[in-house]
């Protein structure tokens, strides 16, 4: 494992014990929300039940960014880290300072965005 490979999974690991704190934070946030009118005001309830979807919302996408991450430190332990999962090619070495979990080079990742 290069130098530079070591500090990117030093960066997922980092990311990824974040990510987990912030997940166990926001288990709170997405609980059901009690509907007695008597206690909440109608529009406390509703901003209470769109503060609950932003949570879930925000749990989910954590969730998502915990999978690549694993996904990543995956490809490092099988020395199969760094290349296009699409075209085979090595990903720039800037692309992954951006983001440690990317998989595609930035042509495939262009061209499954539907750009190019």
């Amino acid at each position: 494992m290069t130098d530079e490979t070591s500090r990117l999974r030093d960066r997922l690991i980092e990311r990824r014990e974040e990510l987990q704190s912030l997940q166990q934070m926001g288990e709170d946030a997405t609980k059901p929300v009690e509907l007695d009118q008597s206690r909440v005001g109608r529009l406390s309830r509703v901003d209470a039940l769109q503060s609950q979807a932003m949570s879930v919302e925000a749990q989910r996408r954590r969730q998502a960014e915990l999978k690549r991450i694993a996904a990543a430190l995956d490809r490092m332990d099988e020395d199969d880290y760094g290349d296009c999962e699409s075209c085979g090619e090595e990903i720039a070495p800037a692309r992954l300072m951006v983001d440690p979990a990317a998989t595609h080079c930035i042509k495939c990742a262009t061209e499954a965005e539907g750009g190019a």
